[in-house]
């Protein structure tokens, strides 16, 4: 038995010692951000709905990242992220979101050959819509973000499964990305790719994207090109997009045109936001946001924002928001 107890504490100890080990050689984090808000919103031709509101300018959501070197310049890249309502302490975006919506995937990175991930991967056209806007990511308040993602012109998600996507490095300002979903059956593949460039004050992109499905269902199928651009004039930040979505499903093509501002103000910045969807067939859309953005620290910020949102021949929508994010 004293052997028995021996042997057995010196296996104990060297297992934890590995495990130390791995540990060591690994970088595991767990961030995220919480977004919530009080206000009133009204859809276009829909009845006005007051209450507290959870990512009106940024989906809440909770991620965990690991990287591992692998030595030669190569690591191992992990990415596990779960959009969640911290209104109501329900998970996702909306009932019957995936899980880990906002990304899942594990991947291979290299700061000379770029970075290559498989599973669910957010996609090139999200990426530059979120950042030549005024409004970011924010589907509660930005033009673009609704126009592009919200409004039934492009279809599939923001983010696809099956998918594999690289992301090159930077050249004196130029990067590029490509990324395909695989049918994994009968339901279509999607692909997209985006090039840019992005140097001092100026920031440019373009960006394609074929959508057939999807997760693992069948879509309309969508072709979607987009421009946009920005430039910083330090008293001023201007934002430009311009983007066709043909729906060949049903038959129909819609043109984008987005045009918007930041200008700081102190320890914040003031917002504005227009754009304007015009279908081939069917009711054009013009929508309005204005805001102000106000940092307390590096990882809280408050805000302020109103939208007008009109679609032809419908009351016309109208919004405000009183809120608070957090980024830890």
């Amino acid at each position: 038995m004293k052997h028995f107890l021996l042997g057995a504490t010196l296996a104990s100890t060297a297992l934890l010692g590995g495990t130390t080990n791995a540990w060591a050689q690994s970088a595991v984090t767990l961030y995220g951000l919480i977004d919530a808000s009080v206000g009133s919103n009204k859809a276009p031709g829909g009845a006005r709905l007051r209450g507290v509101d959870s990512g009106k300018m940024t989906t809440s959501y909770l991620g965990f990242s690991a990287t591992e070197d692998l030595g030669g310049g190569l690591s191992a890249v992990v990415k596990m992220e779960h959009f969640l309502r911290v209104d109501n302490g329900e998970a996702g975006r909306f009932n019957g979101d995936a899980f880990w919506a906002r990304n899942a995937y594990v991947g291979l990175s290299s700061k000379s050959a770029g970075t290559v991930t498989l599973g669910r991967n957010t996609t090139p056209l999200f990426v530059s819509t979120l950042r030549m806007n005024a409004f970011g990511d924010s589907f509660g308040y930005s033009p673009s973000i609704r126009h592009f993602f919200a409004s039934g012109t492009v279809t599939g998600d923001t983010g696809w499964s099956d998918s594999m996507l690289y992301t090159s490095p930077r050249w004196a300002g130029f990067s590029f990305a490509l990324i395909g979903a695989l049918g994994e059956g009968s339901n279509g593949r999607n692909w997209g790719a985006n090039a840019g460039y992005a140097e001092g004050p100026a920031a440019a992109t373009v960006t394609l994207q074929s959508v057939k499905k999807d997760g693992a269902t069948a879509v309309a199928d969508t072709r979607t090109w987009q421009l946009g651009g920005s430039y910083d004039f330090g008293a001023a930040k201007l934002f430009g997009q311009y983007g066709r979505v043909k729906n060949e499903t049903v038959v129909n093509q819609y043109r984008i045109t987005e045009i918007g501002t930041k200008v700081p103000m102190g320890a914040g910045a003031a917002l504005a936001q227009w754009g304007r969807i015009q279908p081939d067939t069917g009711a054009r859309r013009d929508t309005l946001s204005l805001g102000y953005d106000h940092t307390l620290t590096k990882r809280t910020d408050v805000y302020a924002v109103a939208m007008r949102d009109h679609v032809a021949n419908l009351s016309t929508g109208l919004g405000y928001s009183l809120g608070v994010r957090h980024r830890f």
